[in-house]
């Protein structure tokens, strides 16, 4: 990982698979550590983007995760400042954390098809970077 440095850095979350297990279109079970990961950014004051694939009630059964586990969502989908600056709809983060993501550390749960984010790995990543 990069070393970034900073306060109040964008970081761009997926959903299935790296919050929750793998069950969509239902919402899965809580990933291991996601809720206090995403909590402890929260409080360090980062910015979290949901970044998923879904839409309609399956977005906003996503988003309801995210407040019903009282995580701050700064976007969901969309850097809201970047429409100042780009017409690109590629979402602007400093960090994206997601299960399908070349070098996110995932693991597999036992008798799961698809393995999901390892956040103890993430925290340690994000510790050695100052980020936490």
């Amino acid at each position: 990982m990069v070393r970034i440095a900073g306060n109040n850095l964008i970081v761009a979350v997926d959903f299935d698979g790296t919050c929750v297990e793998h069950e969509y279109p239902a919402v899965g079970m809580d990933v291991e550590g996601a809720v206090d990961v995403l909590r402890a950014l929260n409080k360090r004051g980062h910015k979290i983007i949901l970044f998923t694939m879904r839409s309609g009630a399956k977005l906003e059964a996503a988003i309801k995760w995210f407040r019903d586990r009282k995580i701050e969502l700064w976007g969901v989908n969309e850097n809201p400042e970047q429409k100042a600056w780009t017409t690109s709809p590629k979402v602007y983060a400093d960090i994206y954390i997601d299960d399908a993501a070349l070098g996110c550390p995932v693991t597999f749960i036992d008798g799961a098809r698809y393995p999901v984010v390892n956040w103890s790995k993430i925290r340690a990543l994000l510790e050695y970077d100052k980020v936490l």
